[in-house]
């Protein structure tokens, strides 16, 4: 326990990781346990001692492993420390994952970042599956996100687009507008709104809780690679990296908040919105009348919260922001998705939800954004409960499987010209975004798919078309395409690492 103590103390980071290594070659030498190599593995690069392949992954794991599966192939073996892990990065082996043996490959690895964050991983994305999982994964579909719930916040999405329009209208032609942030506070508003009961942008709200910061933490912390997590057998490791503390301060942040939240909606003079129940009540609802066989913790509910409100924000804000990047750096897309949607709506200035279905070229783009930006670049890990084989190669139990989303939408097996910006690829094919076509899978598929794929299209949808109605758009002046920096921040979520400036002209007078 001393020597701990002097390693938590010491300010050299070279003897802390050598420390570190020390510790786990120790560890790794009294284990003594020599695990059987299975002959019919997928390929994959040699491997060192103890940490495996985890010095391949780099900063930015989605590159890394694309690069390595164009070796290797696109079913591949690594070691991440003492993860045995398979990665997919082929439309036809995600299918083998997600549809020919989704049974096998539905369960979730105990992330470490995921446990402390999700109230020990109750919450739909990373509970392990079973008879918990299936139960409050049948409530968010039932009764959190079903077509007939996400319909009744139309008039939420529109007041928010509006709210959208007059936050980019305030910053006079032709002035310069920060697209990002204003961009982060429409899928923030309308998140809150639908969830909470109110939006948090009036009086500071968004501010003095700090939700951008929570949310970068949020992304950062559950990217999924964290050298901890693959020696899961050596936690300490968390408590030398700080990783431990930083988790223990982004939840309470969140725990404090959802307290708040929690309160206000249990508080009988409570305000209501008179038009439909929130999220928060409809959980309230379904923990004090739902089953007696699995009930409902309030920690559970505030679990389930934290994936609508970080997830739900995080997909519409970077889909958005890396769409509008790509259309203003492609302007002949732009010029025809704007005449599209004008065409559509006509003199009128509002679009509405009815027009959305006239949009096809506009449905076009946001595919094509989902294609070369999907949100989570690496999907959320499985872990298989049972030996299977794929493509002719074993699986052992126990194995983490990555689908590497980001090389799938790149892959040029199955498109043309993969790394070019072109929604026409979209016109004439059936390829779409709900999980049946393992071509574009940003949402996932099979069991474990997003289940908030019809709220997250109808907040995009809405909001794109109403920016390329109401306003033109170009760079600043002397900013040309060639000058944006398009370098991505890796987490769980696949940000910008800049945020986009531009400038924008009312196109009504």
């Amino acid at each position: 326990m001393a020597s701990l103590q002097w390693l938590k103390e010491s300010c050299n980071p070279s003897l802390l990781f050598a420390s570190i290594f020390l510790l786990i070659l120790l560890q790794f030498l009294l284990k003594g346990k020599s695990s059987k190599r299975n002959p019919n593995l997928p390929p994959g690069p040699p491997k060192l001692p103890i940490i495996g392949n985890l010095h391949q992954l780099g900063s930015m794991p989605h590159l890394s492993l694309c690069r390595l599966a164009e070796k290797f192939g696109p079913i591949m073996c690594l070691q991440l420390g003492e993860v045995p892990t398979v990665v997919v990065s082929s439309a036809r082996m995600a299918k083998e994952v997600m549809k020919t043996h989704d049974l096998a490959l539905s369960s979730r690895p105990q992330i470490f970042s995921a446990k402390h964050l999700f109230y020990d991983c109750t919450d739909v994305v990373f509970s392990p599956y079973g008879a918990y999982w299936r139960h409050i994964r049948k409530i968010c579909i039932l009764e959190l996100l079903s077509a007939k719930r996400v319909q009744s916040f139309r008039f939420v999405r529109e007041e928010e687009v509006s709210r959208l329009i007059h936050r980019i209208g305030e910053y006079s032609y032709p002035s310069t507008v920060n697209l990002s942030k204003v961009l982060g506070l429409y899928a923030n508003d309308v998140l809150c709104r639908v969830a909470f009961g109110r939006d948090f942008s009036q009086g500071g709200d968004y501010d003095r809780h700090g939700f951008q910061k929570m949310l970068e933490d949020y992304q950062e912390l559950l990217g999924g690679f964290s050298t901890g997590d693959f020696f899961p057998s050596m936690e300490f490791i968390h408590n030398l990296t700080g990783m431990k503390s930083r988790l223990q301060h982004t939840f309470r942040r969140f725990d404090q908040f959802f307290d708040e939240i929690i309160n206000e909606h249990l508080n009988p003079k409570r305000q209501k919105e008179e038009r439909c129940k929130d999220l928060v009540d409809v959980l309230l609802d379904v923990q004090k009348n739902g089953s007696s066989e699995i009930p409902l913790t309030m920690d559970n509910v505030k679990a389930i919260i934290l994936d609508m409100f970080a997830a739900g924000t995080d997909t519409t804000f970077i889909t958005l922001d890396w769409g509008m990047t790509e259309l203003i750096m492609n302007p002949k897309v732009l010029e025809r998705a704007q005449a599209e949607v004008r065409k559509v709506v006509g003199e009128r200035r509002v679009v509405l939800e009815s027009d959305l279905p006239q949009l096809d070229y506009m449905k076009a783009v946001i595919k094509e954004i989902f294609r070369l930006h999907p949100p989570a670049p690496v999907l959320v890990p499985r872990e298989s409960t049972e030996a299977i084989r794929i493509n002719g190669f074993d699986i052992p139990d126990k194995t983490r499987v990555f689908v590497n989303a980001w090389a799938i939408g790149r892959d040029p097996e199955s498109w043309e010209n993969p790394e070019s910006f072109e929604p026409e690829r979209f016109l004439d094919s059936p390829i779409d975004f709900k999980g049946q076509d393992f071509e574009l899978i940003p949402f996932g598929a099979g069991r474990r798919s997003c289940p908030a794929i019809t709220f997250g299209t109808a907040t995009v949808e809405l909001a794109l078309a109403q920016l390329l109605h109401s306003f033109d758009w170009e760079l600043p002046p002397g900013t040309e395409a060639k000058d944006l920096d398009m370098t991505e921040t890796f987490g769980i979520t696949m940000h910008r690492i800049a945020d986009l400036t531009v400038v924008a002209k009312p196109y009504f007078p």
